[in-house]
C-alpha cells in the first residue's frame, strides 16, 4: 500500500501525539498543604505534614514525619523523616529525603536524566525507567506507574488497583466519600482520595503486623 503524502503527514501527526507523556500530576489540595494524624493499633504516633509551593503544573512539595512509638511512658522507636520532592511542567524532576530513625538514619536521592530517574542512596545507585515516580502517597496519578521507595531508594514490588468509593469519616466528624486505591505487594496499604484526586488518608498494615492509619486534620 502507498501511502500520499497528506496521509503520511497526517499519521506522523498522530504518532507524534501518542508519544507525548501523560502529565503524572495530581491537583494540589486547595489550601496548599496536608496534615494527617498518624495511628498505631488505634493510639496516635504522629503527624505526616506536607507543603505544597509553586504552581500547579510545577510544584515543590516539602514533607515532614514525626513518629515516636512509646511502651508505656517508654519512647521504644523514634522517626522523623523530611523530604524535598520537585515536579516540572508535570513530569517528576528531583526528590532529596532524610530519614532519622532508631532503626538507623538513610540519605535519599533521585532526579530525573535523559536516561531515566537515576536513584542515590549511600550504599547504591540505581538507574530507573523514564516515568519512575517516588511512592510519596499523595499523587494517585502514578501508582499505577514504576515506583520507587523514597526513604529506602529501592524500586517499589507492589501492584496497585482502584478498588471504587468508599464512605470514610474524618477526626472532625465529617462524611466523606472517597476513591480507594489498593497497593499489595511489599506493601499493604489503601489509600483514600476525594473526588478531586487530593490524598485524604490511609489504611495499612506495617512490617510486625500492627496496623498503620491516616486520617487528614
Amino acid at each position: 500500500m502507498t501511502l500520499t503524502d497528506p496521509t503520511r503527514r497526517a499519521l506522523l501527526t498522530a504518532g507524534a501525539l501518542l508519544a507525548v507523556p501523560t502529565p503524572l500530576l495530581a491537583a494540589p489540595p486547595a489550601n496548599r498543604r496536608l496534615v494527617f494524624s498518624a495511628a498505631r493499633n488505634g493510639v496516635r504516633i504522629g503527624e505526616h505534614r506536607m507543603t505544597f509551593s509553586g504552581d500547579a503544573a510545577s510544584p515543590t512539595i516539602s514533607t515532614e514525619v514525626e513518629i515516636a512509638i512509646k511502651i508505656g511512658s517508654v519512647t521504644v522507636y523514634n522517626y522523623r523523616h523530611t523530604a524535598r520532592e520537585v515536579w516540572e511542567d508535570g513530569r517528576f524532576e528531583s526528590l532529596e529525603t532524610v530519614t532519622d530513625a532508631t532503626a538507623g538514619d538513610r540519605k535519599v536521592s533521585a532526579r530525573r536524566t535523559a536516561d531515566g530517574v537515576l536513584i542515590r542512596t549511600g550504599r547504591r545507585e540505581v538507574l530507573a525507567p523514564a516515568g519512575t515516580a517516588p511512592l510519596t502517597h499523595w499523587n494517585p496519578r502514578v501508582l499505577t506507574g514504576r515506583l520507587f521507595n523514597p526513604q529506602e531508594g529501592n524500586l517499589a514490588r507492589i501492584t496497585a488497583s482502584p478498588k471504587g468509593l468508599r464512605p470514610v469519616t474524618l477526626p472532625d466528624g465529617r462524611s466523606l466519600e472517597v476513591q480507594v486505591w489498593s497497593l499489595r505487594g511489599e506493601a499493604e496499604i489503601d489509600n483514600w482520595y476525594d473526588r478531586n484526586g487530593v490524598w485524604t488518608g490511609l489504611n495499612g498494615r506495617l512490617v510486625d503486623g500492627s496496623r498503620i492509619e491516616y486520617r487528614r486534620i
